[in-house]
């Protein structure tokens, strides 16, 4: 059902830019014929909202990992550096503080502790939205600061590195829903000891879990019903075991994926001295807007990694 409702409001939005691209149409064919200045603008005004909100639908579009729609872990560490990277893990945390509220998501911090005089030496936080994990997960790695110190009274241009790791907040609960479809019940005579009912009747159960293998059995109780019962938990339970092994893997494999980062490996400059730029050596974008980058401004260097990430795996 919520893959459903999904469908449903994608569909529903893309509707609602076909309209509105139709009724720019039209508005601007009227603007053309009576030569309304200040109507083409509107309708200008029109066109980049729409290329905005279908630029929106396309990114959505290539989040299609099952882990893209999750809420978002993100752990800020500080560098060496002392003072100077534990001030930029607090610049960092406010970028995607005011990133995460620009896009309507909520945030919490789950743990911080404080640098010795300024800044953070690392922080945990929670960022709960759609999509907040397919988004953040390329922040993954090395970000480094140039500027000069303001801790330094020599006022000497200081290089920063701060750690980022993005994890998809993964629900422990697990829920084992069993189709009939996928089940192979063979009945059987019962052996061994039990009594001449369970002997001579076919009340023995045995079940078979197509899609894995598993298969279980139970020929203790007089009942077949009773048997398959019983059969039926106890494939659950192996199902349940099956099920956490393989989410107990999946966080091993991110957590050691993340163990990979090393610090001659930034992923992305902040400068702000002696010119300001920020640069991904990834996608090799750079935006002179450093400010506004360090403001929450950094749609346009994720979206970009993301259309790289499409090529290079199309």
């Amino acid at each position: 059902m919520q893959e459903k409702r999904r469908l449903e409001e994608t569909t529903e939005t893309w509707k609602q830019q076909k309209e509105k691209l139709e009724e720019l149409q039209l508005f601007f064919e009227l603007a053309v014929e009576e030569e309304d200045t200040t109507a083409l603008r509107e309708v200008k005004q029109g066109l980049n909202g729409l290329q905005k909100g279908i630029k929106k639908l396309e990114i959505d579009a290539l989040l299609n990992n099952s882990d893209d729609r999750l809420n978002t872990i993100m752990e800020i560490h500080a560098g060496a550096g002392g003072t100077e990277a534990q001030d930029w893990v607090e610049m960092l945390l406010r970028m995607y503080l005011r990133w995460a509220e620009k896009r309507g998501f909520r945030t919490r911090l789950m743990d911080i502790l404080p640098g010795d005089e300024a800044g953070i030496k690392n922080i945990t936080l929670l960022i709960e939205g759609e999509y907040s994990y397919g988004y953040l997960k390329g922040e993954n790695g090395i970000h480094r600061l140039i500027r000069i110190s303001p801790f330094d009274v020599s006022g000497r241009r200081h290089t920063s590195f701060a750690a980022v790791s993005v994890y998809p907040q993964v629900s422990d609960e697990i829920k084992i829903d069993i189709k009939d479809t996928d089940l192979r019940i063979e009945t059987f005579r019962a052996s061994g000891p039990g009594g001449q009912h369970v002997n001579k009747t076919e009340s023995a159960i045995r079940i078979t879990h197509l899609p894995t293998g598993i298969s279980v059995q139970c020929q203790n109780e007089k009942s077949q019903h009773r048997n398959k019962e019983i059969a039926l938990m106890i494939l659950k339970s192996r199902l349940y075991d099956l099920e956490k092994e393989k989410k107990e893997a999946k966080k091993k494999a991110i957590y050691n994926a993340q163990k990979e980062i090393g610090w001659g490996n930034q992923i992305r400059s902040y400068i702000l001295h002696p010119y300001k730029l920020v640069k991904d050596h990834r996608t090799q974008v750079e935006i002179k807007r450093a400010e506004s980058v360090l403001d929450g401004d950094i749609d346009g260097l994720i979206e970009t990694y993301l259309l790289k990430q499409k090529d290079q795996t199309a």
